[in-house]
């Protein structure tokens, strides 16, 4: 049987985090180089914990609510944004150069 932690970082709070992939695809739609999906999957991952932390200290519930912490949740985000990332600037059709 699988935890919920486990459920937690394959699921809306971690791989597939909304906001993670946004910022992601939105990073990878604008990159020109391959080698930029991996900076847009780590500024995902990172920036999405940020807002997640700030709206914590600030009083508001969490949207997606989890089990697990900050550095458990960091690798899957980045995983999530880097595809969101990959996806993005595939559609896009850039080459690198």
């Amino acid at each position: 049987m699988i935890s919920s932690t486990w459920i937690s970082l394959i699921g809306l709070a971690g791989l597939f985090n909304p906001l993670s992939l946004i910022i992601g695809a939105w990073m990878g739609w604008r990159a020109d180089q391959r080698n930029k999906l991996l900076i847009a999957g780590f500024a995902a991952a990172t920036l999405s914990l940020f807002v997640e932390t700030g709206l914590g200290l600030i009083g508001l519930p969490q949207v997606i609510p989890h089990d697990a912490g900050a550095l458990a949740m960091f690798p899957f985000r980045f995983v999530g944004g880097a595809l969101a990332a990959l996806i993005a600037f595939v559609i896009a059709g850039r080459k690198s150069r």
